[in-house]
């Protein structure tokens, strides 16, 4: 392996807690990350996308991307697809091998075996439970032809390895993919890329950086100095460069991540963006668009001014989510005369930025209720989960995507983002594991009683420090990996196993002192590791009692019945 690429592997392997895994598991994992986060900007767990294990079909990492979402399993995919009017689908594949070259038989191999997976005929090959998955979500997804009568998914095969250059036989071979791919017409776009160790570089690098953005603003006025801020600004930007320079990432796809301060996503074509939409067609209203529009606003913790040019570096838009969507997609018609007012805020102070996240959302139609994502109560949860604690007791609550990118004194498995959160606490605390698949759904289910200002914030962590124990036994295969579908059935089964059935306070110095509890034996790797191997048993037990043949085990764990017939072997009530 070339040396660089063994040096990235080598520090990627330490910050996603991977030292156990020999090297070409850890080179798949480390090909899976820099290829899909060039799809999906937020963190991920790489090793969550690894097919692993035999009968792969040179699959070696799959993840399919649903409206800029990053999904593997396929009820998560199924609940994509059915949410969306019109999904924007890509279904990313990778084989990686730590080769220094590019093996036309490979190509041609995984070709095939793709052409099997999307066929509805029966596979000629015995394929793993990882594969089977894939043609399950390949089925969810054109279970309803009618939502992609206007844009097909798209294919991206991704083909990984340490060679420094693709040879004419190679390209060749892999342009002879992509047609053989394209024949059955079930895709907008296919691609099959050969990734050479240069590019693998970059893509690491990428992924592991801040989002930052260079673009030209040749009008603009600098604000008068204010209290916590340390330069802000008005200008006018071309909306061509709006979208080139901002809105898009390198492969042409819009940088969802850039909104996730916004507490509303993109509202489609309402009667806003509708009107926003007939501006840009009319050819003199469009040129009057700055004055027509209320313009967007960035705040960024990174600012440089050089002459016309600018660069913002770790920033959101928080203000203008709606036009920025409806400009991206119609970015066909925007021409040179189209501008958007912007203002840029550059402050390193965390109370003004979630102030002016939340006065530019309450100029919009936004409830209380949206906007009890920038409650204090996060924050409190960011400084309790590491702030006083040892080192390997921190945890990490990330408020804000990539938070912890360039942080590479932290193990980027410490790091919870919100989602994992959530799903976390209401398996353990809510006792619903089987709910923790798809996140809206659980957010409608529950989220009256999801971060709560009289919740004490020791139960998230203690939510999230189970969460990290079960994964890092899974990581370093001291459980079978098998099991990670269950993962959030095992936090719930060691709160029973550890508490017993009776629910946790949420508010009291019960909740305390239970959580402690829980806490003492969750850092203790060994005592630990014994109790999770001591409920694989009731787990299995469950598993085996399910009714079906042939029933993947990630379809299972979403059903009540066996979160049920889990807890009763656990408790030891089953009949």
């Amino acid at each position: 392996m070339d040396l660089v690429i063994q040096g990235l592997v080598k520090e990627f392997q330490e910050v996603q807690s991977l030292t156990e895994l020999p090297q070409s598991e850890a080179f798949e994992a480390f090909a899976a990350y820099c290829v899909l986060s060039s799809y999906y900007e937020n963190e991920f767990s790489p090793d969550d996308f690894r097919t692993g294990g035999g009968n792969d079909l040179g699959i070696d990492a799959f993840g399919v991307v649903v409206n800029g979402e990053l999904y593997h399993d396929v009820e998560d995919v199924r609940a994509a697809v059915d949410g969306a009017s019109k999904p924007d689908i890509q279904i990313v594949v990778v084989q990686a091998k730590t080769s220094s070259g590019f093996d036309t038989k490979v190509i041609s191999d995984l070709a095939e075996n793709l052409c099997h997976v999307m066929s509805s005929a029966p596979l000629p090959y015995q394929a793993s439970e990882d594969v089977r998955n894939l043609r399950d979500c390949l089925t969810a997804i054109y279970a309803d032809i009618g939502k992609l009568s206007s844009r097909l998914p798209q294919l991206h095969v991704h083909y990984v390895t340490t060679g420094d250059q693709v040879a004419d036989m190679v390209a060749q071979k892999a342009h002879s993919a992509e047609k053989q791919l394209a024949e059955p017409g079930l895709f907008e776009v296919v691609e099959f890329h050969c990734v050479v160790r240069s590019e693998l570089r970059k893509l690491y690098r990428r992924a592991t950086t801040k989002v930052a953005a260079t673009f030209p603003m040749p009008k603009k006025v600098f604000f008068p100095k204010v209290p916590g801020v340390d330069q802000s600004l008005l200008g006018l930007l071309a909306a061509k460069d709006l979208v080139q320079h901002i809105l898009g990432d390198e492969s042409g796809r819009l940088r969802k991540t850039l909104f996730n301060d916004n507490v509303r996503d993109f509202q489609g074509y309402n009667d806003v963006n509708t009107e926003i939409l007939g501006t840009l067609r009319d050819p003199v209203r469009r040129e009057r668009f700055a004055v027509l529009n209320n313009g967007i606003t960035i705040v960024t913790r990174g600012l440089t001014v050089v002459g016309d040019e600018v660069h913002v570096d770790d920033f959101q838009i928080v203000n203008g989510c709606q036009t920025c969507h409806v400009l991206f997609e119609q970015r066909d018609l925007l021409t040179d005369a189209v501008h958007v007012s912007v203002r840029i805020v550059h402050s390193l102070d965390e109370d003004l930025i979630n102030g002016i996240v939340a006065a530019t959302n309450r100029q919009t139609v936004v409830t209380e209720e949206d906007l009890s994502v920038r409650e204090e109560f996060h924050r409190l949860l960011e400084d309790y989960f590491h702030r006083g604690r040892d080192k390997q007791q921190s945890l990490y609550y990330e408020r804000r995507s990539k938070q912890y990118s360039e942080s590479k004194h932290i193990e980027k498995t410490r790091v919870i983002a919100r989602a994992q959160l959530t799903r976390a606490f209401v398996a353990m605390f809510l006792e619903e594991p089987s709910r923790s698949g798809h996140l809206k759904s659980l957010l409608d289910a529950r989220g009256k009683e999801l971060f709560a200002a009289e919740q004490h914030p020791i139960l998230y962590y203690t939510a999230a420090a189970t969460l990290y124990r079960v994964e890092w036994l899974i990581r370093n295969r001291r459980i079978p990996s098998s099991y990670r579908p269950a993962r959030y059935h095992l936090l719930a089964a060691i709160k029973l196993r550890v508490l017993g059935a009776d629910r946790v306070p949420h508010s009291s110095k019960a909740a305390v002192k239970q959580c402690e509890r829980i806490l003492e034996l969750v850092w203790d790797q060994y005592e630990s590791e014994r109790l999770v191997l001591e409920l694989l048993d009731p787990l299995q037990r469950a598993i085996d009692a399910e009714p079906g043949v042939n029933v993947r085990l990630g379809e299972i764990v979403r059903t009540q019945r066996f979160a049920e017939n889990v807890r009763r072997e656990v408790l030891g009530t089953a009949g």
